[in-house]
């Protein structure tokens, strides 16, 4: 295989593509301030350096791969697969895996824990080498394997987590959700770091870098148009915030009927009467700030009542879609669902069609139709 991968012209072309791709792409995200994809969004700061590192890694390995071509003796060959193996071990594995928790933006999550993840698979490898002894290979793969499952599990619970601070600090979703990012990061993680085990393969071999290149193009769309909550929504409550949450939880750990028909009487007079409800990206934060409480009580009071704030604000915007639809069509005035969507506080038609069809059980088109008969 190595031997038609010398000689084959169409294969370093496309070597040196992923390479130079992922360079320009390294050096864009780190020297570049704002976003060429996405002008309006401000993309989180750890997000954009840490796959900065990424791409840097992926040309770097590019480069340490490249020896293998020009080796004769099969034992050479394999004894620097081993070695890049190794490498790869320190520093891509690790930089893909923080980027995934780089996007997780409800906490500032420790990086150190990656880094004792990794070490035990970075020292079976590097044992393998010094002893050439291939049970340590095994060894390395099997617990790349635990590994794998591992991080795996606790991506999805890590994912969950965030799904649910989503929905209970924001109205809107759009750039903020992130686990099709997860799933397409994962599997190239995987793909990637199984090119050690399946060394034979010219097929392979091509299959890799077209990969390479369709992530590298993603990842790079991803970060860019992926907003920066921290902007946004402070992590802790502010010293005012945590005087007023202590004094209301000493008079009572159970929020009473009278104060939540208080806070109802508020979010009607604040929010439902002046339609606060409209403004794009409305957070909890600002909801809690316009009616005069602070977050953590009114996000007790959603929770109270079984819902979430997005919940809340989707029912909201789903009222005031079907009195602006009855309206027009009283009026006999000419519209379409995506402008009158856009004008009860949504930016994404897909949005406000995945949320209508949650809220109406049914979809918009199916809705309409119905209406109209």
């Amino acid at each position: 295989m190595y031997e038609q991968v010398l000689t084959d012209k169409c294969f370093f072309m496309l070597y040196a593509t992923v390479t130079t791709m992922a360079i320009i792409a390294s050096c864009y995200l780190l020297f570049r301030r704002g976003n060429a994809f996405a002008a309006d969004i401000t993309t989180p700061a750890r997000l954009r350096r840490w796959t900065a590192v990424l791409f840097a890694v992926i040309a770097l390995s590019h480069v340490w791969y490249m020896p293998i071509a020009f080796l004769k003796s099969s034992e050479d060959i394999q004894l620097y697969y081993h070695v890049a193996g190794l490498l790869d071990s320190m520093t891509f594995i690790p930089s893909a895996i923080i980027v995934l928790i780089a996007m997780l933006q409800d906490r500032n999550r420790p990086l150190w824990p990656v880094a004792v993840m990794v070490a035990p698979l970075a020292v079976a490898l590097a044992l393998n080498i010094a002893t050439h002894n291939e049970a340590l290979l095994i060894i390395a793969y099997a617990y790349f394997l635990l590994l794998t499952i591992g991080l795996a599990i606790y991506m999805v619970r890590a994912l969950r987590q965030y799904s649910r601070w989503l929905r209970d600090n924001y109205a809107d979703l759009e750039h903020k959700e992130v686990w099709q990012s997860f799933v397409v990061l994962a599997t190239f993680l995987l793909v990637f770091s199984t090119y050690a085990i399946d060394n034979e393969s010219l097929v392979y071999t091509y299959a890799i870098q077209v990969i390479a290149i369709m992530h590298i193009c993603y990842v790079l769309w991803r970060v860019e148009t992926l907003s920066d909550l921290s902007i946004h929504q402070p992590q802790c409550l502010t010293a005012e915030e945590s005087a007023t949450t202590e004094a209301m939880q000493g008079e009572d750990e159970d929020i009473t009927q009278n104060i939540h028909d208080k806070m109802g009487s508020l979010l009607q007079q604040h929010c439902i009467d002046t339609q606060l409800y409209l403004q794009h990206d409305l957070t909890l934060s600002q909801l809690a700030k316009a009616i005069g409480t602070n977050r953590f009580y009114l996000s007790q009071y959603f929770s109270h009542h079984g819902m979430t704030y997005n919940a809340y604000i989707n029912d909201l915007r789903i009222n005031h879609f079907v009195s602006l639809y009855r309206e027009a069509i009283a009026a006999q005035r000419s519209f379409t669902a995506q402008q009158l969507s856009y004008e009860s506080g949504y930016r994404s038609y897909s949005t406000f069609s995945l949320a209508f069809k949650q809220r109406m059980g049914q979809s918009v088109t199916a809705w309409t139709h119905d209406t109209a008969t």
